[in-house]
């Protein structure tokens, strides 16, 4: 419901014009309309208002307190309206759509690079895909599914295990002697790279050996796995990264293993969605393939 005080969208328009032109006339010309449709627009605004957003100069339209103080507001009103529709837009052609929510390098590096065998059995379904390192609330938020680290579950969602996660250390074959792998003391004397958001992965990869972890915590830190494996592939140092996203990399020989052993996590990656979720036949069909490829370590679902 409307009330008498909300600006209507031509009048929003008129006045950010305004606002950034300074007179009506040139407003007028941005928009494809008149002066007098533009002094209208910003009569009728002000009025609905009751009060002054400009103080008229010498023809000239300058911003009063209150228009200063509406301008940002009315510019991302108007900003988030066009995103809006250029959203729905993209969507053209599809007559379903879904909305993830994705760890941004689960994202990168495992699920877009097998969307287009699921595009083969639903060409009918599209994607509106964030990232997040969160577990969504989905009572606020509109997605019909995320893709996460295993999470105590949030009431009315419901949670399926896709895979287990396994940890092993890459290096770039530069870093690593010819012809094999290296043990943890060897390891432990190289540049060692850091996961921001999992800080305690390298401690736990050393206590698990036996080794002393005093200086393991040393070395260039980045947020995300991505950019870790970024950093690996340039030779700044060792990553510790989950085995399901470095397949491609081991196969082009960007990286190689540089141990022989690998080490489990205790929490699984999980894909989780609202109970309204399972009356949409989209998600029904995209969650039993993600289901039926969830042993990670494979290629995947076709």
């Amino acid at each position: 419901m409307r009330h008498a005080y909300t600006p209507s969208m031509p009048e929003l328009q008129a006045f950010v014009q305004a606002a950034r032109t300074g007179t009506a006339t040139r407003a007028g010309a941005a928009l494809g309309l008149t002066q007098s449709a533009i002094s209208r627009a910003l009569n009728s605004l002000e009025a609905r208002l009751g009060v002054a957003l400009f103080h008229r100069i010498r023809q000239r339209l300058v911003l009063s307190d209150a228009g200063r103080a509406l301008l940002p507001e009315a510019e991302r009103m108007l900003s988030d309206l066009d995103r809006a529709a250029l959203t729905v837009m993209s969507f053209g052609g599809h007559r379903d759509v879904l909305r993830l929510a994705v760890l941004p390098t689960f994202a990168a590096l495992w699920l877009i690079p097998r969307l287009s065998g699921f595009a083969t059995l639903a060409p009918e379904v599209t994607f509106d895909m964030t990232a997040t390192l969160t577990p969504l609330d989905f009572e606020r938020d509109p997605r019909d599914l995320a893709i996460i680290r295993a999470q105590p579950p949030l009431r009315g969602a419901s949670v399926d295990v896709l895979a287990e996660e396994r940890l092993v250390v890459v290096a770039a074959p530069a870093l690593l002697p010819s012809g094999g792998m290296l043990e943890d003391a060897a390891l432990a004397r190289l540049p060692l790279l850091q996961q921001a958001t999992r800080p305690n992965l390298w401690l736990d990869w050393f206590l698990n050996a036996g080794l002393d972890p005093i200086t393991i915590l040393r070395g260039a830190r980045f947020e995300q796995f991505g950019m870790v494996l970024a950093a690996a592939r340039a030779g700044l140092g060792l990553a510790l990264v989950p085995e399901m996203f470095v397949g491609a990399d081991l196969t082009s020989g960007a990286l190689r293993l540089a141990s022989a052993r690998s080490m489990a996590s205790d929490t699984p990656y999980v894909l989780t969605y609202p109970d309204r979720s399972m009356e949409i036949a989209a998600f029904r069909r995209f969650r039993d393939w993600m289901l039926d490829g969830a042993n990670m370590g494979s290629d995947g679902p076709d």
